[in-house]
């Protein structure tokens, strides 16, 4: 955990980090509902490279995906593959070496939750706002209606040490929501929960994002997870991650995994990793 207030927001898509308010393009004008068919995320033959004291690593090649307004677009990959160089990329908090990334302001739900130890669920859920020069007060009584709607009521004054990881994940959710971002860039947001809260989190968060639509872009290593939230799955290669496969999802949400459509689907992902049963 960092102690860094302005590191966290900038992790978070809060802030933007320093130099890079250009990475991200601003959208076009009028309603994001307007826009359908229109990507509001695109990312073109990218690729991006690391160089360490001790190597040269290749993270992304020949990268390229997009997604449209309101449309909720997975990527799986193995460890390793640059699915985190991506969302950051996507954020403004990297820039490609070659290629082009094209999106409307986004906002990062890093895979720790990085509340801020001191500060109670409330006003660690109402961050995004207090940055933007919004009263301390005020921001808690814009959180505040969103605790009942995401199970946390009661909750506002907790301490996140106290808090179970599923609601440390809701409340580093709706911090994410109230930055007022079009897209939200999602990086593992369960893999840290044990498997029945993560199953339970993966079937709520497909309930906000009906009521609540986002721009979604969500990597993960969980393929079933992948399948049942996504519209689109994005499949990356070992590293370097290079665009291996695309499978849509034509099923509307939320959908459940034991439905043949979804058991087909997940199948077809696996394979397309390379993963046979």
């Amino acid at each position: 955990m960092t102690g860094d207030p302005a590191l966290t927001l900038r992790t978070c898509g809060v802030m933007p980090a320093e130099g890079d308010e250009a990475m991200i393009e601003a959208p076009p004008t009028g309603p994001w509902s307007e826009l359908r068919g229109t990507a509001a995320v695109q990312v073109e033959h990218v690729s991006r490279t690391f160089v360490t004291k001790r190597a040269v690593v290749q993270a992304l090649a020949d990268v390229s995906l997009h997604a449209a307004p309101g449309e909720i677009v997975t990527v799986v990959g193995s460890s390793g593959c640059g699915k985190t160089t991506l969302l950051e990329l996507v954020c403004g908090l990297q820039r490609p070496d070659t290629g082009s990334v094209t999106s409307a302001p986004a906002a990062l739900m890093p895979q720790r939750d990085l509340l801020l130890p001191w500060l109670s669920a409330i006003d660690n859920a109402g961050l995004a706002l207090h940055a933007r020069g919004v009263k301390r007060a005020d921001a808690r009584k814009q959180a505040a209606p969103w605790f009942e709607r995401f199970g946390l009521d009661g909750f506002e004054q907790t301490r996140p040490a106290e808090l179970s990881g599923g609601m440390r994940q809701r409340v580093s959710f709706l911090r994410s929501l109230l930055a007022g971002k079009p897209v939200l860039a999602l990086d593992e947001p369960f893999a840290a929960l044990d498997a029945i809260t993560r199953v339970e989190m993966q079937g709520w968060l497909g309930r906000v994002l009906v009521t609540e639509p986002r721009t979604v872009v969500l990597v993960t290593h969980d393929v079933e997870e992948a399948v049942v939230l996504g519209d689109r799955v994005i499949v990356l290669s070992p590293r370097p991650g290079r665009t291996a496969a695309a499978v849509e999802v034509p099923h509307p949400r939320p959908r459940k995994r034991t439905d043949p459509e979804i058991v087909e689907l997940r199948e077809r992902v696996l394979s397309a990793l390379g993963v046979t049963s």
